[in-house]
Formats: C-alpha cells, structure tokens, sequence
C-alpha cells in the first residue's frame, strides 16, 4: 500500500469494506461502467455521504456521494472502490470534482485500467494536494470489478456458467422430464443471479426446447432483467417465441453466423431483435469465443450462461467459463439421464477443466457451489 497523510489502517479497510457493499448495488445494470461505491467520511468519523454507480453507469458513485454530502464534504476522507475517472464523457471527471469540493484525503482500492484514466485520476488528486491513500481492499474490488477489468484488459467479459443438477450431474431424466429438479428457494436464488449480471446467454436448443422467458421474476426486482442473449447460428429461434414476442420490453440479441438465412434475420429485426453476424467455428456453429470478444467490445461485462449440455462443453472445453455457479439438488436421476456437461472429448485428467470451490452454502434443501477457473 502506497500512503501519504494520516490513516488508520483498520478503519480504513472497515469503510472501505462499507464502500464495496455499496458498489455490488450496482452489479448488472451499469455497464459498460464499473461498479463503484463511494463513502465520505468527516474528520468526526460520521459518514456524511454515500453514492453507488447509478444504472446505465451515470452518475457516477463520486458524484452521488458528494452530492448527499454536501459542504460537509470539505476537509473529508473519500472511499473509492476504483479510481476516481480522469477524463471527460457524460459527466465531468471524478477526480476534479473531489479537488473541487475540497476533500482533505482519498483512500482508493484499485487503480483503473481504463486507459484514459489509468493512474492519471490519482495523479490530478495529489497535484491537487489531496493526500492519497491506494491498495486498501484490492483483491475484493478486483473480484466485484472482475468483470468490468477483464472487459478492459483482455477484451472479454466475465463469464459464470449455471447449472441446476441432481447430485450425479443430470439434468433431465431419460425421458426429458427437468422441471423442477431444484426447490423453489433455489430458483429465486437463480434469479437474484441474473438481476447482477448484464446479460443472460443461452443456446437455440434450450430455446426450441423449453421457450423461457429468460427474466427476472423476483418481487421488487422484475424492473432489473438483465440483456438476454442467444447462440443460434442459422436463425431458427420462432418469432412467435417468448424472447421474440417480449423482444421490445427486454433487449434481445441473437449471435448468428455471418452467413445466416437473410430471411430469417428481417424478420427477427422487425420483431425488436438486434442480430449479430460472426463468423463459424471449425464445426460450423458460431465461435463462441469471437462472441465473447464482440460482446465484450459492445460493453458487456458479465454475462451468466444457462444453457444444455452442448453449449456448456463448448464453454468448458474452450477454457471460457471463469466461474461456477452450481445448485444441486439431493435427487439421483442416474446415467440414462441428460447429462449437464456434453462429451468434452477428454482422454487424460491432466487436460480436464479444473476449478477451485470459492462458496458453499445450502439454500433449501438444496445446495449451491460457487466454483472460479484455476488460469
């Protein structure tokens, strides 16, 4: 940790600790922003202002928090999950209006990789004599935000893949049978995990087969359905399906090849669907990694796949899934079952995907894994 000015290490990382709490308020309707939380504190130690990335990424958590807070704000200390922004967009930048509003100190988490701020937030707060303060907590905001820097970094969103099994891993019986093989607490659950991602990404086949609505259906949170996505690479999604007939309400994109049906593809657009040319893998369905990339290049920063067992092998297989979200029901289906993960081709355990558990807890009479790729 680099400092200047007084600090207090442990309050410090308990108000920081209070700002990242703000900042998952945010998780799933900013991008392509980050998720930021902001608290200012006076000289008294009382918080005197509060701010979180407001949906669509304005205003930002700065500008919030210096809003409720005021006069108050002059000789504070500021909490910041990222970097202050340096540069104009929207809004005015981040950094300047700290300066401006006269705060004596600025504890930040984790620089911003953005190259138009990029350590340069920092620098116009210290030239502005603003004591600075970086590193407190930054292995958590780098998690919240993880989404967000691997867009900047590695032109990629983060993706987790969600799986709802019985204990042997299937996901239907033998003869298709799959609703519901979880309990109901945890399907809400499924659904508070759309409402914090940007988009939801599933594939044709689970499409013709189940027509979902892909949404979020939790009191309070029905206003908060994320983008919703579909691998199709020929078009055949129905235009008399639930995504295609709620296309105007909810955003709809379908990732198609380049060559697909131009039919297909005006009929879908004058039903409110936005297709997306790609080009085809080696087997003839759309790359889903170049999907990644122009998903990634359109501002997307988190993206939960729900998806059969072929889109799922895909995804492990090409070392794309980054986490795992993992409900297990206590129900045995056995091998004649469908399985959740397809055939990935595997003759050595040395070339399997291999993750490390991150949680584990039990919702209902079922459990849920949390799961983060080893790379």
């Amino acid at each position: 940790m680099s400092e200047s000015g007084a600090a207090d290490p442990a309050a410090d990382r308990a108000f920081m600790d209070a700002a990242l709490t703000l900042a998952q308020r945010g998780l799933g309707n900013v991008w392509p922003n980050p998720s930021v939380g902001c608290l200012i504190v006076a000289a008294s130690g009382r918080v005197v202002g509060r701010g979180w990335t407001r949906p669509g990424g304005r205003p930002h958590a700065e500008t919030e928090a210096l809003r409720r807070a005021g006069a108050a704000a002059e000789g504070a200390t500021v909490y910041v999950t990222l970097e202050p922004c340096n540069h104009h967009g929207k809004t005015p930048p981040c950094a300047a209006a700290l300066a401006a509003a006269g705060v004596a100190r600025v504890v930040v988490a984790l620089r911003d990789p953005d190259p138009r701020t990029a350590g340069r937030g920092l620098e116009t707060l210290r030239r502005a004599g603003i004591a600075v303060t970086e590193g407190v907590a930054a292995d958590a905001a780098a998690d919240l935000n993880a989404g967000f820097l691997l867009r900047i970094v590695e032109r990629r969103p983060l993706v987790t893949l969600k799986m709802a099994t019985s204990l042997d891993g299937r996901i239907a019986t033998r003869g298709g049978d799959s609703r519901w093989i979880t309990a109901e607490a945890a399907r809400a659950w499924g659904h508070l995990l759309r409402a914090r991602h940007d988009a939801i990404l599933t594939g044709i086949g689970t499409v013709l087969a189940d027509d979902p609505d892909l949404t979020c259906r939790l009191p309070g949170l029905d206003g908060t359905s994320p983008l919703r996505l579909v691998l199709d690479s020929r078009l055949r999604l129905p235009t008399d399906s639930r995504l295609v007939r709620t296309a105007r309400r909810v955003p709809t994109w379908v990732l198609a090849r380049d060559d697909a049906p131009a039919d297909r593809r005006a009929a879908l657009v004058g039903c409110g669907v936005e297709v997306i040319g790609l080009p085809a893998d080696k087997t003839g369905r759309v790359d889903v990694e170049a999907a990644f990339r122009a998903l990634a290049d359109r501002g997307l920063t988190r993206i939960l796949v729900e998806a059969g067992g072929a889109l799922a092998a895909t995804i492990l297989g090409g070392g794309l899934a980054d986490r795992l979200a993992w409900f297990r029901a206590p129900r045995l289906i056995g091998g004649d079952g469908t399985p959740a993960v397809a055939g990935l081709g595997v003759d050595k355990l040395a070339a399997t995907p291999y993750f490390e558990r991150s949680g584990l807890r039990g919702i209902g009479p079922d459990g849920m894994e949390d799961y983060r790729a080893t790379r």
